[in-house]
């Protein structure tokens, strides 16, 4: 009788035998579907999971391929697979910077198939498995009958001498089954036994990685015009240098400059952003430019561009990075102005426009025209600065406002600074909607300003910070939270004295493993330019502010600002951001968190009411205590259950308090202390 055909009018054809059965599926990290790469830090392991789905009940194997930066060569490492989630999981070490690539392979496990059904015959007492041993020697004689390149010693031997055993029906039956189920076979056979569908992912994804310091670092804004020893006079490069030692003990990482260029004296803004300068206002920094030059000159009154190269090898002898401002805009006085009036937007009677954000004026600040006739210069002009300033040992930059300029722009220059100076940091300023700070951390800048300073209850706190660890946000946005800037004095400082910026300092410093200040928020100033302005008074942005650093009195933070950095170098927990976990308290003004990396355990309880002691109690996750801190990375932790005691240090005030189970007290007074950041450590079983 004829085979009757499964095909009808205008139906498709079956598949060929040779169709995959095999689908890879969701592969993390991956950023808007491998559009863009993710981000991790050099020492990190690049932790790749991916969904396999086939139909039956075969185990499946699969290998992570990655290739690091200007290699050609795959580099590979072995997948394990979890039956129940259909998901396979691989770990490739990250050991350089630059961008690494990766993508995955997976193939029916026929061994370990075979293995797992004979396991389960001999634990359900089945004894006639003879058929199943004889199929398991064909398996092993075809991994032996491979050339085994680079295997060991005695490989192919080891294979043979099991296949003969296994298909003895004369040996004795229980050291055939112990030959099958041994596990140095099953990983001879993983090595060895050649996949029959080995199905590839078909895309590869990206990774960029940089290096530490670009993940977790502690920022400081400083004006170098305004660290003169004596008030009124206009401050040096060495003056600033006379500053960079305390800065250094204080803790920080990071010492961040406004622009340091020649300041333009056309419409030059005076005091508190007034409309007309006095003779003695130095003018805004971010109105760059004059008759002493441009982007790559320094304002004359700084001193020269010797003196800044020593200002930064000074920085560099202490432990501290120079950051530097880059802001692409120009004072009516800057050389491209008439040079290049082309490069900027001419209004129709022949002028230049300036810039301007209704109702205010900007008349000392020109934008460019990023996509004028003759761009190509001009963003080689733009790139050449940033070259400039590498030169001169900067590697980090501050971007102003880069959400106003073309992000095809910076995605551009981004490239092109990291293929010769692939350390180099870009710290995006931009305050603007979520979508815009997304794709501009997408497109290539290393860490991000944030909604942080305006995040002040705990759910607020929470929502956001949950945003940024527990989304896809994570993989590519590294949030640099600072607490206050030139611009931004919260009205939570305004109003909240000494414990508001103390509360603020701690939130910073132990959400995020980036966080910032900005000079004088040590001294708690707190007085806007008027009522209900984020702008503080006598703004350092238009004119010089002398501060006195010793001044004794209670709104001197440095010992706590110092406390919480050392803190932060000693923690590993305080230095990593996908490990935040939120937690229950009983109270709304008390925040608890929790931060953990190996044995570290912080747990960390802040009042966020400057103004009244609050307490409540907090719900610790006592069963998750110390995962990660034995051998095993997902092994059980402490064991710690709901009647067990542990120990908790504050290592805000070297108290020790003992805890147990989930639900414990906590107090906080902001005249005394307004947050908890406690050490968990394991301790006995029973009351002490």
């Amino acid at each position: 009788m004829p085979r009757r055909s499964i095909r009808s009018a205008g139906s498709r054809p079956p598949p060929s035998r040779g169709h995959p059965r095999i689908v890879i599926e969701h592969i993390t990290p991956s950023v808007d579907g491998g559009r863009f790469p993710a981000k991790r830090l050099v020492g990190d392991d690049l932790v790749v999971d991916a969904t396999v789905v086939r139909d039956g009940h075969d185990l499946l194997a699969g290998e992570l391929r990655y290739r690091g930066p200007g290699e050609r060569r795959w580099c590979t490492a072995p997948m394990r697979y979890e039956v129940n989630f259909d998901r396979c999981r691989g770990t490739a070490p990250l050991n350089r910077i630059g961008r690494w690539v990766f993508t995955v392979a997976v193939w029916t496990d026929r061994f370990g198939s075979w293995r797992a059904g004979l396991a389960k015959k001999a634990a359900a007492g089945v004894i006639d498995v003879g058929s199943d041993l004889l199929e398991g020697a064909a398996l092993v004689r075809e991994a032996a009958a491979r050339e085994l390149k680079g295997a060991p010693r005695g490989a192919r031997a080891t294979l043979e001498a099991a296949a003969e055993l296994l298909s003895d029906e004369q040996a004795d039956a229980a050291a055939r089954m112990e030959a099958a189920l041994d596990p140095d076979l099953l990983a001879l056979m993983a090595r060895h036994l050649p996949p029959t569908d080995r199905t590839e992912a078909g895309t590869e994804l990206a990774v960029e990685v940089d290096r530490p310091l670009a993940g977790a670092g502690a920022w400081y804004e400083l004006f170098p015009r305004s660290q003169a020893p004596v008030a009124g006079r206009h401050g040096t490069f060495a003056d600033a240098e006379r500053a960079l030692p305390r800065l250094a003990a204080l803790g920080f990482d990071v010492v961040y400059l406004p622009p340091i260029h020649p300041i333009g004296r056309t419409m030059r803004k005076g005091s508190n952003n007034t409309l007309v300068a006095r003779p003695t206002d130095p003018g805004s920094p971010w109105a760059i430019g004059n008759e002493h030059g441009g982007h790559t000159a320094v304002e004359p009154a700084l001193g020269t561009i010797e003196d800044f190269e020593r200002f930064v090898a000074a920085g560099a002898a202490l432990g501290l990075e120079v950051a530097l401002d880059y802001a692409l805009q120009c004072s009516p006085d800057h050389p491209w102005v008439r040079e290049h009036p082309e490069w900027f937007f001419i209004r129709p009677d022949g002028t230049i426009k300036h810039a301007e954000n209704p109702p205010k004026k900007y008349e000392d600040i020109y934008p460019l025209n990023f996509w004028c006739d003759d761009y190509l210069a001009l963003w080689a002009a733009c790139r050449d600065i940033v070259r400039f300033w590498i030169a001169r040992g900067v590697r980090i930059f501050r971007v102003d406002n880069p959400h106003t300029k073309p992000f095809a722009f910076w995605d551009w220059l981004i490239a092109e600074i990291h293929r010769d100076d692939r350390d180099v940091v870009f710290l995006a300023e931009a305050f603007t909607r979520p979508a815009r700070m997304r794709s501009l951390a997408k497109i290539g800048f290393t860490q991000s300003y944030t909604y942080f300073t305006w995040r002040n209850s705990a759910w607020e706190l929470r929502q956001y910070l949950t945003e940024l660890t527990r989304t896809e946000m994570v993989e590519y946005f590294r949030p640099n939270f600072f607490a206050n800037t030139p611009d931004i004095l919260h009205a939570y400082l305004q109003q909240g004295g000494r414990p508001a910026f103390q509360i603020r300092l701690l939130l910073a410093a132990t959400l995020s493993p980036l966080y910032g200040i900005y000079s004088g928020f040590e001294l708690c100033e707190n007085v806007p330019v008027r009522p209900g302005s984020e702008e503080p008074t006598h703004s350092e942005k238009y004119a010089l502010v002398w501060r006195d650093w010793s001044a004794p009195g209670p709104c001197n933070l440095s010992a706590d600002i110092a406390l919480i950095n050392r803190l932060r170098r000693e923690n590993p927990a305080l230095r990593e951001f996908r490990n935040l976990e939120f937690h229950g308290s009983e109270n709304e003004q008390v925040l608890f968190y929790r931060k953990h990396a190996g044995d570290n355990e912080l747990l960390i309880a802040v009042n966020l009411d400057p103004a009244r002691p609050q307490e409540t109690m907090v719900h610790v996750p006592v069963a998750a205590l110390g995962a990660g801190a034995a051998d095993d990375p997902a092994g059980p932790g402490w064991g710690l259950g709901e009647d067990d005691w542990y120990d908790v240090e504050d290592l805000l005030n070297g108290r020790t308090y003992t805890w147990r189970g989930t639900r414990n007290y906590v107090r906080l007074d902001p005249g005394v202390q307004v947050a908890h950041v406690l050490r968990a450590r394991p301790r006995r079983r029973t009351a002490p």
